[in-house]
């Protein structure tokens, strides 16, 4: 049996519906596996990026706290040497306070002489030599003088031996120190120096320690004082 008009143009219409269909789905389904595709590319995107981010900040973060640290342990490092500077100039002022009461008590000449005596017979008894030239200030060459004569007698007594004792009329120690004598042996190989100064150097130096706890305290980081 012949098909109609009708009935070719019903079951075109019937192909075409049926394709229009097989089209549609096809189509969502391209559509939803690219969508699928592309919430999967873009979560891994957007993970790549938090965590360049986070490994971003993280690294700045450190960057930050170690130039703290840094700028810390250089404000430390600052303030521990203003109060070492502060803590010198402060014994510098004392040592030089001391000078100056040294200065003065040259100029009172009983207390002065009887400081000489001191210094000479000392000066001798490291000597043990039987020849020595004493060197002093100008301005003090005549109680000088009267110190060597009267320790001359002390000293040979001690040690059981003559000595000579000359004063170096040439060569004077210098007239703003405050005071004090130098001493050496003939040949000028062996020398003591028993200058107010000196004398007041070696003190500190060996009493710096103590010095330092007195005007500062103890360090509870030094275990041995020096």
């Amino acid at each position: 049996m012949a098909l109609t008009d009708a009935d070719v143009q019903k079951q075109i219409k019937h192909m075409m519906a049926f394709i229009e269909q097989e089209a549609k789905e096809k189509v969502e389904e391209i559509n939803s596996k690219a969508e699928e595709e592309f919430n999967i590319e873009k979560g891994r995107l957007v993970q790549t990026h938090r965590v360049k981010i986070m490994e971003f900040f993280e690294k700045k973060e450190k960057q930050i706290e170690q130039h703290k640290r840094i700028q810390t342990s250089h404000l430390m490092n600052q303030g521990r040497l203003k109060v070492l500077k502060a803590r010198d100039d402060m014994i510098t002022d004392l040592l030089n306070e001391a000078r100056k009461r040294l200065s003065e008590l040259a100029k009172d000449p009983e207390t002065y002489s009887k400081l000489l005596d001191g210094l000479i017979l000392q000066g001798l008894y490291q000597l043990l030599e039987p020849k020595v030239t004493i060197r002093c200030r100008q301005q003090d060459v005549e109680i000088v003088q009267a110190s060597v004569r009267k320790n001359i007698p002390i000293y040979q007594e001690a040690v059981k031996s003559s000595i000579s004792v000359g004063i170096d009329r040439d060569l004077f120690l210098p007239p703003d120190i405050c005071g004090g004598i130098e001493m050496c042996n003939e040949n000028g190989k062996i020398k003591v120096s028993n200058t107010l100064e000196s004398r007041l150097e070696l003190l500190a130096e060996q009493m710096m320690p103590e010095i330092r706890v007195s005007l500062f305290g103890a360090n509870p980081n030094r275990k041995f004082l020096d």
